[in-house]
């Protein structure tokens, strides 16, 4: 074989490695949407039979820090 060939074969081999990955994830793709259309089925079925969930409470707002005096020197001499 000369040099171009091997080249193209090498160039061939590795196109059909791509469309078989492709090929792979276009699978992957296909079984998740269906997963994701089955659990939003699940979801509205909950849902319409009265099943909620608990209200989230609110994170209590939390005092910020006064700057330390380091802090306020760098932010006035960076000024």
């Amino acid at each position: 074989m000369t040099d171009s060939q091997t080249h193209l074969k090498s160039a061939i081999e590795q196109r059909d490695a791509i469309v078989k990955e492709i090929q792979e994830l276009n699978a992957q793709v296909a079984n998740k949407r269906e997963l994701g259309l089955k659990v939003q089925g699940i979801i509205e079925y909950l849902e319409q039979t009265g099943v909620k969930l608990p209200e989230e409470e609110a994170p209590a707002p939390t005092a910020e820090e006064p700057p330390r005096p380091e802090e306020e020197v760098a932010d006035t001499v960076a000024e």
